[in-house]
């Protein structure tokens, strides 16, 4: 007799940008799930090359540079080679490895994978007088812009991509009003992702998310779930998809 797979018969929706979530995808399908690539929004490359790269040189020059994704990594990449003096941070795994990839071999991220973890690492403790350069996108919290400019930094941005709504069409209303029955999980390491989703899908399948459990990556996103009307709601203990596959496989065993 056969030992079901731990997400055996779950529904579980991805939604990171378009074109990222394949790999998670077959890892949830490879743990008996059905995965539904729902994206939250759409990477694309800065509409002024040129902006982009002068913001980037300076903050190459900057005494600590931090990549906030790993499009982040991939985006400067294609605007020029990155040499850098500065000490450069991630604030997760999967941007250490792109920035490892990108040949910053002594990159540093926090065991917290988030903007507070990375605001309580000690180089970020005394930075008075410092600058400290963030390469990402246009948009977000702007937690670690304020913050480090509360300590005293000068900080710079480089915004090296742009972040924009998804395409969203009958095929993936389709893959949320199938198999009702099936329990569904909705990935949400974004807010501005989930409020996408919700701006952008019709109004059956908008309930049809919303029926599911949320499975939120941060306090503020599992009380930004609550309140756009997630039937439930569960915390994992960070972004990184470990995390996020040991909440659901944790909640599946309880039901």
């Amino acid at each position: 007799m056969s030992v079901p797979l731990p997400l055996q018969g779950a529904r579980i929706a991805i939604t990171r940008p378009a074109g990222t979530g394949g790999a998670l995808a077959r890892r949830i399908r490879a743990l008996g799930g059905l995965a539904l690539l729902l994206p939250g929004s759409s990477l694309r490359a800065t509409d002024d090359d040129a902006a982009a790269r002068a913001t980037l040189k300076a903050a190459l020059a900057c005494d600590v540079l931090i990549f906030t994704s790993p499009a982040a990594v991939r985006f400067a990449r294609q605007l020029g080679a990155l040499r850098t003096r500065a000490v450069v941070l991630a604030p997760g795994s999967g941007t250490l490895r792109a920035l490892q990839r990108a040949g910053f071999a002594h990159a540093h991220a926090p065991s917290r994978e988030d903007s507070e973890g990375l605001l309580a690492l000690p180089v970020l403790q005394d930075v008075r007088g410092q600058r400290i350069g963030i390469v990402g996108a246009a948009g977000g919290r702007g937690l670690l812009e304020r913050e480090l400019a509360a300590r005293g930094a000068r900080v710079l941005r480089a915004h090296v991509y742009r972040r924009l709504p998804a395409r969203l069409d009958h095929r993936h209303a389709a893959a949320l009003l199938r198999a009702p029955r099936k329990p569904l999980y909705v990935l949400l390491s974004s807010a501005e992702a989930l409020a996408n989703l919700l701006a952008g899908l019709p109004d059956d399948a908008r309930c049809g998310l919303l029926a599911g459990t949320a499975v939120a990556s941060s306090a503020r996103l599992a009380e930004a779930a609550r309140a756009a009307g997630f039937a439930r709601t569960l915390r994992a203990a960070s972004a990184h998809a470990d995390a996020m596959l040991a909440a659901i496989i944790a909640d599946t065993q309880m039901l």
